[in-house]
């Protein structure tokens, strides 16, 4: 009996020295995560970190010339809101698998993590307000950014 017991608590610990590792591994790998994502109007394009700090601001073909300046923070704010969704869901991607169970342990959870208290409900739940977009909204990107491309050799013509 007590060789059963031992050999459960050997397994329970070597998988918790592999979700260790496994969490230090992520940790290093989204510090230099980021993102970018454009305004729904191509007016701006919003780029953020890791911890969702904004990194790069572009104005895209000179349309922010014509916006008010209502029109145009809305603009940044919502390419930063999306940007920020975007590396708020690679880190929910990242840490997802390392939630599990620990398989050695009998009836154990795996962990549970308030996303929406730490990003908020946009990020956690994908719905659309503050930027969240649609397929058709990535479709028109993808579209457009085939469009930025030389059709001969894959390269950016900008």
């Amino acid at each position: 009996m007590n060789e059963g017991i031992n050999q459960r608590v050997a397994e329970a610990m070597a998988h918790l020295e592999a979700t260790q590792a496994a969490v230090a591994e992520a940790e290093s790998g989204l510090r230099g995560a980021s993102a970018t994502a454009r305004s729904r109007d191509r007016a701006v394009e919003a780029t953020v970190g890791a911890q969702g700090q904004l990194t790069g601001m572009k104005f895209l073909d000179s349309k922010y010339q014509s916006m008010t300046a209502t029109q145009l923070a809305a603009s940044v704010l919502e390419a930063a809101q999306q940007a920020r969704t975007k590396v708020n869901r690679q880190v929910m991607e990242t840490f997802a698998p390392l939630l599990g169970a620990n398989p050695a342990i009998p009836g154990g959870k795996g962990l549970t993590i308030d996303w929406e208290g730490i990003f908020g409900a946009d990020a956690a739940s994908g719905d659309r307000r503050g930027g969240a977009r649609s397929a058709g909204d990535r479709l028109r990107d993808e579209i457009h950014e085939d469009d930025d491309q030389d059709d001969r050799t894959g390269r950016s013509r900008a």
